[in-house]
């Protein structure tokens, strides 16, 4: 089975701006967090990104608009030599249409992502920098670390809590 870190998109990878971000002109990505991550893809972890993009069903930005954020994304980890495996996303927002299963804090995208890249999730971690994407990672029996908007990712850190053996 594979190990995988799952990343939350905005606050994370990304500057976080408290709104959407419905502009590619606006999308600003944490280098920063790229040699980290480097660091879990050279020791064959695949790296996944879990993001809710509510936007898209409020009609702020299209889904053309953000795949060309994640490619954006995925050049910048492919010039520095690590690559990101899959970009899951939440298209849904529960003033349109309701609830669905894959909006954090639900773990359907995660899930998705298990069963998709045939991942260990006791192997595994999710960082984000909301509670709901450590309660998304724990459904998914995901181990999950929180980190503050922007906080660049401790590689330590991440390391002690997926030799834990429980989720907390």
């Amino acid at each position: 089975m594979n190990k995988a870190i799952f990343l939350d998109r905005d606050g994370v990878l990304n500057h976080e701006i408290y709104d959407y971000i419905c502009r590619v002109e606006d999308f600003k990505i944490l280098d920063y967090q790229i040699p980290v991550l480097k660091k879990f893809f050279d020791e064959g972890y695949l790296l996944i990104v879990i993001t809710n993009q509510g936007g898209i069903a409020l009609k702020r930005y299209t889904e053309q608009e953000l795949a060309i954020m994640h490619q954006m994304l995925r050049n910048a980890f492919v010039a520095k030599g690590a690559d990101i495996a899959g970009f899951y996303y939440c298209p849904h927002h529960p003033t349109v249409g309701g609830e669905c299963k894959c909006r954090k804090p639900a773990s359907g995208m995660i899930l998705d992502a298990i069963d998709m890249y045939d991942i260990d999730p006791v192997q595994s971690v999710m960082i984000g920098d909301k509670p709901r994407d450590v309660e998304a990672a724990n459904g998914a029996g995901v181990k999950g670390i929180l980190i503050e908007p922007d906080e660049q990712i401790d590689y330590e850190k991440v390391k002690e809590v997926l030799k834990r053996e429980s989720l907390v």
